[in-house]
């Protein structure tokens, strides 16, 4: 709780960080333990595939959706009864499919020459 110049309080949540609080030393006997991230070999290979092939373009442009194909709403005698969120975001490969996807249209639209306007 803040206090400002005509004496009425301020009440963050609990998410936000007032700056009040202040800030721990790490003890030098505790070491940072590392988080372990499985499939970060996968990004790395995913992030320095290159696009040299525009078979291998095509495949990836039209394998890879251009949106989130679970996002629904559902409609029932012409009403909107519930929506379905898009979980793409929860895959955690999502980043690197994305960047991969776009790789590939700019590797088909500028070296290519084609019209890329079929995969979107």
């Amino acid at each position: 709780m803040l206090k400002t110049n005509n004496h009425q309080h301020i009440i963050f949540s609990a998410f936000v960080h007032s700056g009040l609080e202040t800030h721990k030393t790490v003890n030098q006997n505790q070491v940072a333990q590392p988080k372990l991230d499985l499939l970060q070999p996968l990004r790395h290979w995913l992030d320095s595939l290159d696009i040299q092939n525009r078979k291998l373009a095509r495949f990836i442009a039209t394998m890879i959706p251009a949106q989130c194909p679970f996002e629904r709403d559902i409609i029932l005698f012409g009403r909107k009864i519930a929506h379905i969120p898009p979980m793409c975001k929860l895959n955690p490969l999502y980043d690197e499919l994305v960047g991969l996807r776009f790789r590939a249209l700019c590797y088909l639209a500028d070296v290519c020459g084609e019209d890329i306007q079929s995969y979107c």
